[in-house]
């Protein structure tokens, strides 16, 4: 827990761990202490299987996972809090799928206590609304115990990550620890680390860089990556309220009290609004964040009799970035060490939670010699195919909203134009495409029939009581997970005893209505929810990775499913 006392909030939450908003000053920040690591006092170089560099999400939600599947690991962080002093809130939106990873981490109920869940969206175009959606009624979202979005401070999340792992053990946060060097060769990675107290070396067997986009250890390992910078500007304001606007995300493109430049309004934690006022490209950042500028702003946005609390204020521009390659011999990248995206769809924090939701059952089962080493390659093929897919949606919506002149403008003038009247049209509208669970295509441990994500969505365990997916999830900890659907025969249940006992698998036999149990590790699934979110129909099977995604389908318990789960261990790999 934070070693500072709280700050007085605002208003009284309805969950706090420690911290809050200060009135009128910002954000108040935990503070954790820095405890000398014993490589200080006993003078030796000490080898750790994982170490951590960089306590943002990314870093966090990995060392909470790994600390859920009894990994150790250390974590160091140059800084002695979560977010970043000075700094804004940062990510914001949180989707479904980092949502269904919290729960399975343990925090989620905090996040719901604190946050603010929002479904619907509407876009304007001037006075006019030209798109709006409701993300509770697409298939992408229906089926889950969790919502497709809940609004809250990166912080918090942080400072509930950092709590859990004090609650779970197994990794070592070493606060005030900044890296300094780094080598590797083919036996040993090691870092020298620079403290308070002094400066040490550490071993590891694998690091994962968290650090952000102004990582060292890009030059360190030579990584190459794709660049673009654009001439957008933008102004946040996190402000409060005396009324309230609608709980929903409201996009304008043209907005009348921006000089018809784009604006985002969103509803975060502690009834604090974020909202993103597009710039000119020539803007002062000076000047377009100075306070009396942005209550101006505010003022021609919500008139001139509104009260509002300025929270926080702050410039910044928009960049892409993407690595070629996520890993480097013993160095995975992960976050905005991976990728750096705009935050249109809220594809950039999200994105760091799945790296780290990926990379960590990789490496417990690995540690546990469940899997061949080279389940970890699998890593850079799924998780880079999803960043530059993340690259590449944020970067059509920055075209987008400001299109350069000649055909992108014309574009999006007809687009506007069009949908003002047509419904075919506003599918051309590009606020941002919301970000969803990607989809694998590349990965070596999936086949032609998985590689989707599969939803937390409820059955009935065999005595009548409610079950989740990821209930089952946390049951086979780091193994695969063979769901198999309908009745079986003898024969059948009697190959998949035999399997579960040769390989790191465990198997369920999921009834219909009307199925009959034939076996003893059994759940029900009347309305077919388990069954939908598989992707399988009929009597078949799925095999379902640590990680929520789907591995490969089948149609009988045979070579077939053998070879999947090879494959998804790694174990077919060549030495």
């Amino acid at each position: 827990m934070p070693d500072t006392a709280p700050a007085t909030p605002y208003r009284a939450p309805a969950f706090t761990n420690g911290y809050e908003f200060t009135q009128g000053a910002g954000y108040t920040l935990p503070k954790y202490p820095f405890v000398a690591p014993p490589e200080l006092g006993s003078g030796t170089v000490m080898r750790h299987p994982i170490v951590i560099v960089g306590g943002g999400i990314s870093g966090l939600t990995l060392a909470c996972s790994l600390a859920r599947l009894g990994v150790k690991a250390v974590l160091l962080d140059e800084d002695n809090t979560v977010g970043v002093k000075g700094a804004s809130s940062r990510g914001i939106c949180y989707t479904q799928k980092s949502l269904e990873i919290f729960d399975k981490l343990g925090i989620y109920e905090r996040i719901a206590k604190k946050g603010i869940q929002w479904s619907v969206g509407r876009t304007f175009a001037g006075h006019d609304e030209v798109m709006a959606f409701d993300l509770r009624q697409q298939g992408n979202f229906n089926l889950s115990t969790q919502p497709p979005f809940i609004n809250i401070q990166q912080f918090y999340i942080e400072g509930f990550l950092v709590e859990r792992i004090h609650e779970l053990g197994h990794v070592d946060l070493r606060w005030k620890s900044r890296v300094t060097a780094f080598t590797q060769d083919a036996e040993v990675a090691t870092l020298t680390v620079e403290t308070p107290a002094g400066s040490y070396q550490i071993e590891a067997d694998h690091v994962i860089d968290a650090t952000g986009s102004h990582t060292p250890f890009h030059q360190w390992c030579g990584a190459t990556m794709q660049s673009r910078r654009g001439d957008d500007r933008w102004c946040i304001a996190d402000v409060r309220f005396t009324t309230h606007p609608p709980v929903e995300r409201h996009t304008w493109i043209e907005a009348p009290f921006n000089e018809n430049r784009a604006v985002w309004q969103h509803l975060m934690a502690d009834d604090v609004w974020r909202l993103d006022y597009q710039m000119a490209p020539n803007a002062d950042p000076d000047f377009v964040s100075r306070e009396d500028v942005v209550r101006e702003r505010l003022a021609r946005q919500f008139g001139p009799d509104v009260e509002v609390e300025v929270v926080w204020v702050g410039p910044y521009a928009y960049r892409s970035q993407c690595l070629d390659h996520l890993r480097a011999g013993r160095v995975f990248f992960m976050g905005d060490t991976a990728k750096i995206v705009s935050p249109f769809g809220a594809r950039g924090g999200n994105t760091g939670v799945s790296d780290a939701d990926n990379l960590a059952w990789k490496l417990a089962a690995v540690q546990r010699g469940h899997a061949h080493p080279a389940l970890l390659d699998s890593y850079n093929a799924a998780r880079l195919e999803a960043a530059q897919q993340n690259v590449q949606v944020t970067n059509r919506t920055a075209r987008f909203l400001r299109p350069a002149d000649g055909m992108e403008r014309t574009f999006r003038t007809a687009a506007i134009s069009l949908a003002k009247e047509h419904p075919f049209a506003r599918a051309l509208i590009n606020t941002g495409r919301m970000a969803v669970a990607n989809t694998y295509t590349r990965s070596s441990i999936c086949d032609a029939t998985g590689g989707q994500s599969v939803q937390n969505v409820a059955f009935q365990w065999a005595d009548g009581s409610a079950g989740r997916v990821n209930d089952l999830l946390q049951w086979v900890s780091d193994e695969l997970l063979v769901l198999v659907f309908g009745e079986i025969s003898r024969t059948v249940a009697s190959n998949l005893q035999q399997l579960t006992r040769l390989a790191p698998v465990r198997a369920v036999q999921v009834l219909g209505a009307k199925d009959r149990a034939q076996a003893r590790e059994h759940v029900r699934d009347p309305q077919g929810h388990l069954r939908e979110a598989s992707h399988v129909f009929g009597h078949t099977w799925a095999l379902l990775r640590p990680d929520g995604y789907l591995a490969a389908t089948g149609e009988a318990v045979d070579s077939d499913l053998v070879a999947a789960i090879e494959r998804g261990l790694g174990l077919n790999a060549q030495d």
